[in-house]
Order: structure tokens, then C-alpha cells, then sequence
């Protein structure tokens, strides 16, 4: 994610040093497709300290990845006995805290089965090729997805993706990827041909910018896909695993709309389901779940005893402490706090759900991330001229009356 034009402000304000031997590593071998800001050293519950010993709130959580903040110590001992019994099998092999997962992610989804793997773009992959096999018998291979959409970085992400400037000097894409206006449902009709297979969705778009899809429209798209025999595939990447509060966002978004028995056909998950620890899932709802056999899909570190065994303990410490009813609690007060900034003319908009919230600054978001940062507050730039904020679900209250003290006073 490139978040500032110009580090040079922050190194020499931030009171990290840019000439520190860190970062010359980083000049000298990293390739360098990420504009950095400053070297971190350490992280405890919301809180990272740079080189220099600044300390800062982390209101970015790694791009809603740190769900349960830094160093958790359940992470860390379930890190530690893990790595003590079994670190990584192929997937030649059975492993129990693989199959625990799969278990629970089914419990918590519906009848189904999960293929697991280390990032949300190979969760998304993992849709796309289910998607081709399922078109297959009758040549149908193509994709809708929305505008202002971000699915991963991969050949097939970008290609799905409905952002211009992530596909620049890529083409030619993968081809069967088409785009429609997100929320418009007359569009996404108009958009589905013979060889259509699939309308694949976020229930927020993140890096687009945190929209939230309309209740109408995604009931809307569950009938269509269901009238044309297509699947309807979810991206919950970014907002999935508790990040709304719920397990995955359509049961936040639909909780009022009277809906009980929404369910896409597949759902790709990260980010929030490792706390840290890097893994993906891709749910696969019945009857498509044996679709992919042995040959036609996989992967070599996915689904790790270890990572499997961290996964379990996330879900365990967020349902043991409640912590989607915390984020529900907190994004209250988020919105409730920065609203009369909206009065001040220093906010134009408020919108997002849970540990998902964005606000459009009256500057641009990226100078409004820089001015944060130097203040001590990390949080990450989106689409739209958006700031988001994505804390950990077990932020405190104190924790957001600082961090929203400190967007008041520097904004």
C-alpha cells in the first residue's frame, strides 16, 4: 500500500531515522513496489514503536489483518506448542487443526467444505478456477464483478478487479472478467450473458473506498444468480472473520432485512482469520464442494498445522471474549465521536461497519494519513479520498477516545 509521496517528513518528524541500517537494506535489496514509511521494531495490544521508540496507535491493523492486535499471548503460546508438535506437512498428509478449521468455518457458514490456503488471493483463485469448473460442460467461464472492486494482486485478482490502475502495463488480462456498477442490480442483469458463471461480490469494498452493499441488491443477486443457474461467489477477504462484527458481513448487512437464509456459493477469507499469521480459506458451499479433485487445484503451504492451530485460537479467544459485540460497541463510538468533525467541515462522509469504518477528510486522505501518523496514529488511505480505520477487534474503549482525540486535533 503506498501511502505517502514523500517519507521525508515522517523519518525526520517521526523521530525514526531514515538512515538507519534497516532501511538501507531495504534501499539496497527490497525490491521496491511498496512506498515505506519507517522501520517498526515491536508491537503490544494496539500499540507499535518505530526505531526511534515512538510509539503509535495502530488504527491500520496491517490492513485489517491484527484482529487481536500485537504479540497476543494466546497467539504466542499456541505458536510455541505448535511449533513444538509440527510445523508444516504437505498436503499429501492429514493434519487435526486443519480439519478443526474446516469444521468450524463450515458450523459457522453452512453445508460445505473448505479448501485452505495463504492469502486472500488464492482464496479468490480458488473461486475463479471453481467457477471455470463448474461453467466447464457448458462453456460458460465468465465473471461480473463490481466497479471500485479489489480482489488481489495476481493475474486473475487484477483482472477481476474493477480498478483501472491496478491492471496498467499488465495487459493482456486474464479474459471472462466483465464489470458493473456495485449496488446497481438492473446493470449487473444486463451484464450476464450465455456464457456467464458467476457474480462475484465484497460486502464493503475496502480498498475501494468502504461502500457497503445495499440489503436490496444482495438479495437481488442471490435471486438472479439462482434464476440463471450461476454461482454467487463472495469475497469476504477484507471484511469477513468477525471484521463487521459478525462472521461475515452479509449477516451485518441482511441482520434487518428479514432475510435469514442468504448464503453465497463460495466465500474466500484471510486476512482477520490469522490474526497475524498468514492464511487463507475458501468455503465452498454443497453440492459444488467436490468439484475440485486431486490435479485440479492446490498448494504448498496452505492449511499448516501451524496456521490451522493459530486460526483455532483467534476464533477461540474472539468468541470466548465476545469481541464482535467489542468492535460493534467501538465502531458505535467511532461514528458517534468524529460525527461534529462532519459539523466542522474537517469530515464530508462517515460509512463503514464494525472495525471497518471510513471517513473522507477535507483534505486529501493521503495528507490526512501522513498528518495521523506523524501525530501517532496509523491508519490506511482507500479509494474515494477515504482514511480508514481498521483496529483490532479487541480495542479498548480508552484506546478509540485516543486515537479519535488525536484525529480531532490534527485534522
Amino acid at each position: 500500500m503506498n501511502t505517502f509521496t514523500d517519507n521525508k517528513e515522517v523519518h525526520e518528524s517521526g523521530g525514526a531515522n531514515s538512515c538507519s541500517s534497516v532501511i538501507s537494506l531495504f534501499d539496497a535489496y527490497v525490491v521496491p513496489n511498496y512506498k515505506r514509511n519507517f522501520a517498526l521494531i515491536k508491537g503490544e495490544g494496539t500499540k507499535v514503536w518505530d526505531e526511534a521508540g515512538k510509539s503509535y496507535l495502530d488504527f491500520g491493523g496491517g490492513i485489517a489483518v491484527n484482529c487481536l492486535g500485537h504479540a497476543h499471548p494466546r497467539i504466542t503460546q499456541t505458536l510455541t506448542e505448535q511449533s513444538r508438535k509440527l510445523v508444516h506437512v504437505s498436503n499429501l498428509y492429514y493434519s487435526e487443526p486443519q480439519g478443526k478449521l474446516a469444521q468450524r468455518i463450515v458450523e459457522k457458514t453452512g453445508p460445505g467444505k473448505v479448501f485452505f490456503c495463504n492469502s486472500g488471493a488464492e482464496a479468490n483463485e480458488a473461486l475463479f478456477k471453481l467457477s471455470r469448473k463448474f461453467g466447464a460442460p457448458k462453456n460458460r467461464y465468465e465473471i461480473i464483478t463490481a466497479t471500485k472492486s479489489f480482489h488481489g494482486r495476481t493475474f486473475a485478482g487484477i483482472s477481476a478487479t474493477g480498478q483501472n490502475k491496478v491492471k496498467t502495463d499488465f495487459q493482456p488480462l486474464l479474459p471472462g472478467f466483465k464489470h458493473a456498477p456495485f449496488n446497481d442490480l438492473e446493470a449487473f442483469k444486463n451484464s450476464i450473458t450465455e456464457q456467464t458463471v458467476g457474480i462475484l461480490i465484497e460486502g464493503i469494498q475496502g480498498e475501494g473506498g468502504i461502500h457497503l452493499a445495499d440489503p436490496q441488491f444482495l438479495l437481488g443477486l442471490r435471486k438472479l444468480t439462482q434464476e440463471h443457474e450461476i454461482l454467487l461467489l463472495w469475497d469476504g477477504v477484507q471484511c469477513g472473520a468477525y471484521r463487521t462484527g459478525s462472521w461475515q458481513s452479509y449477516e451485518r448487512i441482511l441482520q434487518d432485512s428479514g432475510s435469514k437464509d442468504f448464503l453465497p456459493d463460495g466465500i474466500a477469507m484471510a486476512k482477520s482469520l490469522g490474526g497475524g499469521f498468514p492464511i487463507g480459506a475458501t468455503w465452498i458451499a454443497q453440492p459444488y464442494a467436490d468439484l475440485l479433485q486431486p490435479g485440479t487445484h492446490g498448494t504448498t503451504f496452505g492449511g499448516t498445522p501451524l496456521g490451522c492451530a493459530v486460526a483455532n485460537t483467534v476464533l477461540d479467544v474472539i468468541e470466548e471474549e465476545e469481541l464482535n459485540q467489542n468492535i460493534t460497541a467501538r465502531s458505535e463510538q467511532i461514528i458517534q465521536e468524529l460525527s461534529p468533525l462532519v459539523d466542522q467541515d474537517k469530515i464530508k462522509t462517515i460509512r463503514g461497519l464494525g472495525g471497518m469504518i471510513g471517513f473522507e477528510p477535507s483534505i486529501s486522505n493521503f495528507e490526512a494519513v501522513k498528518k495521523l501518523t506523524l501525530a501517532g496514529l496509523l491508519t490506511v488511505p482507500a479509494g474515494d479520498n477515504i482514511v480508514r480505520l481498521l483496529p483490532p477487534l479487541n480495542i479498548t474503549e480508552n484506546e478509540t477516545h485516543q486515537a479519535l482525540n488525536l484525529i480531532k486535533e490534527t485534522l
